[in-house]
């Protein structure tokens, strides 16, 4: 891995389309699985914000996959030969166009950027993707994902301590991440990356201390807060950052904090009180 650029560039503008149906399952599970206590979902019902994570699952086929559960790559995202791969954050513009259950909706995708870079840890490769969903009725959802892929850990590689998280919060509360939980989110969203439910593999193979929670599992709980502490305020845009991971059978907490702008701060606060995720959330006019 010298020089990774050029074996990536025929991969930028890669694209492919998915379509689906709202069905009004998902939201059902997603509504116990968060123990909100929610009203059953009903046809007509707008989706909540996010929630289209429920939809357009990845389906590649058991022989695909890599060490990780995870699709190896080579036919939409590129095959990056590195080992290790995590969730590393996204953006969203809600359009002013809600998808609702019972809608037949479509998902264009696209590689829009692919970053190699060398930190501390070694080398890294940065994938970005844009996704356009598509409505009855038009745009409803822009939103860019980023993957990091990382090198297998070093002997006696330790992580690094997070920054202090904020200490002001206007909303918060606490989740304990057991490993049903986890195991739930991963069904949900047919996720089979091991490092969130195969503790010899994650302990002994990817050299973290114990299940790690989904980063997408913490940013659904930030957007969650700061729009329930909202009610009646209709989410225009929101971004998250994954900065620190957070491991199963500790609790962490979830944050949120009213900026005099109207946006709403979220955070991750790790047990030690160390900041795991960042987001921010703007309401329309």
């Amino acid at each position: 891995m010298d020089d990774p650029a050029p074996d990536y560039r025929a991969w930028i503008g890669q694209r492919r389309t998915h379509e689906d149906f709202i069905a009004p399952f998902p939201p059902k599970a997603l509504i116990a699985t968060f123990d909100t206590g929610d009203p059953e979902p009903k046809m007509g019902d707008p989706l909540p914000p996010v929630w289209h994570w429920l939809y357009f699952l990845d389906t590649a086929a058991q022989s695909t996959l890599g060490r990780d559960g995870m699709p190896t790559g080579g036919s939409f995202l590129p095959p990056v030969p590195l080992p290790r791969r995590m969730w590393a954050g996204t953006q969203f513009t809600f359009h002013d166009v809600p998808l609702r259950i019972g809608d037949h909706v479509r998902r264009e995708q696209e590689v829009i950027s692919i970053e190699p870079k060398s930190g501390s840890t070694g080398q890294m490769v940065f994938v970005t993707q844009q996704a356009r969903i598509h409505g009855p009725s038009g745009l409803a959802i822009t939103e860019e994902r980023g993957s990091v892929f990382r090198e297998d850990p070093k002997p006696g590689e330790k992580q690094r301590e997070p920054r202090p998280a904020p200490r002001d919060a206007t909303w918060s509360k606490e989740i304990k991440p057991d490993p049903v939980l986890l195991f739930r989110f991963s069904a949900l969203t047919f996720n089979p990356h091991r490092i969130h439910y195969d503790q010899p593999y994650v302990t002994g193979v990817e050299g973290y201390p114990g299940l790690l929670v989904h980063g997408p599992l913490m940013s659904l709980l930030q957007i969650e807060l700061a729009r329930r502490s909202n009610p009646g305020r209709r989410v225009a845009t929101y971004s998250c950052r994954a900065l620190a991971p957070v491991y199963a059978n500790a609790s962490f907490s979830v944050h949120a904090r009213v900026e005099a702008d109207g946006s709403v701060t979220t955070w991750i606060a790790d047990p030690s009180g160390g900041m795991a995720q960042q987001g921010k959330v703007t309401f329309a006019a």
